[in-house]
């Protein structure tokens, strides 16, 4: 537990001076009741009781368990931001000692929390943006969008990290000079798809393509799976005048993706073409696996969350906890990715459960 208490010993206990059960203590509660697929606070309290007896091993536990109101109130006054802040830190440290490098493909989305939201505004839930490190599989951080604006949260969140030797992928509605220019800023590289919503500069890309010129092209063909046969070819094009007549930072070259899916049993659909903007040139294999990469948030992210944390469906919404949940909830999907057991997410949630050895293993790799 040395990296967990070195990494969450800054945390001010944002409750009363006379609080009787220790900040770090509930913290570690929580985040062993999550592990074990816990979803609420009433359900960490029930936990906590349950494995008393497990946690006294390396819990004073002056006072015992903390009631359920105790984990509602930690996490409801509890600041994100630097809860969030901690998360992060500890993520780094423990990164580094498992050997997991966070470099690679960063992809960055927004997720909104369905069940977070205030009476009668059920169409406004809590919108966060989340930054995912495709190739180790991890969650690096997490930022509310202000007013659900997903692009003022996306820039707040890349400015806390550092993007050295990092390839930053997002949707079309992050296309925009200033998310560019903050990629650049903290050290990385973008390949952001680009539509027609940005007028006269896709107009640009798709004029390139248009003409002769130099150009690489590579062509993929994924294997069949879910009735369905997909094709790609992407071509990658220097460009150096975009930078300077579109004002927009960084660009280096341009790709086109093409790609074309056939149902099993049916004729293929009308191909998709999307265009790029590269702040580093790619050849056509890596633009390849980059833009396929991107859609890691979703699946192994977004989809994990709601479907083995039931976060769309987490009911929590007063003050901070909706938020400081999600951010515990990373926490414990990115501890049972790095578990060497070989076995799924839904297994080593129910075994951390069964098992007390196995829980203490999970736990262990923070020490």
């Amino acid at each position: 537990m040395r990296k967990f208490k070195k990494a969450f010993c800054r945390l001010q206990d944002p409750r009363a001076a006379n609080a009787r059960h220790d900040l770090l203590e509930v913290l570690v509660i929580a985040l062993a009741a999550t592990l074990c697929g816990a979803e609420s606070c009433s359900d960490m309290a029930d936990f906590g009781e349950a494995k008393e007896e497990l946690f006294r091993l390396f819990l004073r536990l002056e006072h015992g368990v903390p009631s359920h109101d105790t984990f509602s109130r930690v996490f409801r006054l509890l600041e994100p931001e630097v809860f969030e802040k901690a998360f992060r830190r500890f993520m780094a440290a423990f990164a580094k000692a498992n050997g997991v490098k966070l470099t690679g493909v960063v992809a960055v989305d927004g997720k909104a929390l369905r069940g977070a939201y205030e009476r009668g505004e059920k169409a406004t839930p809590l919108h966060l943006v989340n930054v995912f490190a495709v190739e180790a599989r991890m969650a690096l951080a997490q930022q509310k969008a202000p007013g659900r604006n997903e692009t003022a949260g996306a820039l707040e969140v890349l400015e806390l990290l550092s993007l050295e030797g990092c390839i930053v992928t997002a949707d079309a509605l992050h296309c925009s000079r200033a998310f560019a220019s903050a990629v650049l800023q903290r050290g990385g590289d973008y390949a952001l798809v680009v539509k027609a919503n940005r007028g006269p500069l896709f107009k640009a890309v798709m004029q390139q393509f248009a003409r002769s010129g130099k150009r690489s092209s590579a062509a993929q063909i994924d294997l069949s799976s879910h009735d369905r046969h997909e094709a790609r070819r992407a071509t990658v094009m220097r460009n150096t005048s975009l930078a300077t007549n579109h004002k927009f930072p960084g660009v280096v070259a341009v790709g086109r993706l093409t790609s074309r899916r056939r149902l099993r049993g049916k004729s293929a659909d009308t191909p998709v073409v999307r265009y790029y903007l590269l702040s580093k040139y790619l050849s056509p294999k890596r633009l390849l696996q980059v833009t396929r990469s991107h859609w890691g948030i979703e699946n192994q992210l977004h989809w994990v969350l709601d479907v083995h944390f039931a976060e769309d469906g987490n009911r929590a919404r007063k003050d901070n906890a909706p938020e400081n949940l999600a951010i515990l909830r990373r926490l414990a999907l990115n501890i049972l990715r790095t578990h060497p057991d070989r076995a799924s997410i839904r297994r080593k949630i129910k075994r951390s459960g069964w098992d007390d050895a196995f829980l203490l293993s999970m736990l262990g790799q923070m020490r």
